[in-house]
């Protein structure tokens, strides 16, 4: 416990001064990041990160995380996706399927599944406006308030497993009490800064959050429960890898902009 505190601090401390500064220096280090994360999941499918198809997959990702890619090259994002489909196809015959075409599909929807969440990280963020920081912090208040009601309420009153073949420990009285706790937190929030017209539209969006934060989680549990890892890297001491700490957030931020929530906020 003492070393995940000490990790979840150093931790803090490295990634809020990119988050307040944003700009270049916010956008680099998403980049790194992202890159990070998704070499975390190519190594659960054992698939080497210097192999032509692990490169082709941080070249997609880093497409992805731009926000137009046409102004540097002749096609759109939808376009460039489709010719890396066509590549790693391509590449299981050239190397007679020692590449498969479950390995093509497992990488495709990685690289999207990670790039999506870190574009709209920094879509999010918006270099430097100031509402798309306050809208960063109120979403990791609310993350982090709902692992927090889910950990203490799940060891305190928690006795039905929520999926234990996924995730064995967590409760659904953990998930609810996080739900709880997260809404609790995002009211103050709200009170000391606005991020919302009304607290109904701020109550409704941090459920929406936490549920789907939840949902993030357990669909990394269920990655790593698949491929029999216990985390998906080692970077951070006691916390496991990049996607085992920023899982729910890309999965929250995703379906924020999809159902125009985040424009409320």
């Amino acid at each position: 416990m003492k070393q995940r505190i000490q990790t979840a601090v150093l931790a803090f401390i490295i990634f809020i001064p990119f988050v307040i500064f944003g700009g270049l220096s916010f956008t680099i280090f998403v980049y790194a990041l992202a890159t990070i994360g998704l070499i975390e999941l190519l190594r659960m499918r054992k698939i080497g990160k210097y192999s032509v198809p692990s490169i082709l997959a941080v070249a997609l990702l880093w497409i992805i995380l731009y926000k137009d890619p046409s102004d540097i090259i002749f096609f759109s994002k939808t376009e460039v996706i489709m010719l890396f489909v066509l590549f790693l196809l391509t590449y299981t015959v050239l190397v007679k399927n020692k590449f498969t075409f479950d390995e093509a599909g497992f990488i495709l929807l990685s690289t999207i599944y990670v790039g999506m969440g870190f574009f709209y990280l920094l879509e999010t963020r918006d270099g430097s406006n100031l509402d798309g920081l306050f809208n960063i912090f109120y979403v990791l208040v609310v993350i982090w308030a709902t692992d927090t009601g889910a950990y203490f309420a799940g060891r305190l009153v928690g006795k039905r497993k929520l999926w234990p073949k996924i995730s064995p420990n967590k409760t659904v009285e953990g998930a609810i009490g996080g739900i709880v706790l997260a809404c609790l937190v995002a009211v103050i929030f709200h009170i000391i800064q606005p991020v919302a017209e009304s607290m109904l539209i701020v109550i409704g969006v941090t459920v929406l959050i936490s549920v789907f934060g939840q949902i993030g989680d357990l669909v990394e549990s269920a990655l790593k429960r698949h491929y029999g890892v216990k985390d998906s890297g080692d970077l951070l001491p006691g916390h496991g890898g990049i996607l085992d700490r920023l899982d729910s957030l890309l999965f929250v931020l995703p379906i924020l902009h999809f159902t125009h929530f985040i424009h409320f906020l």
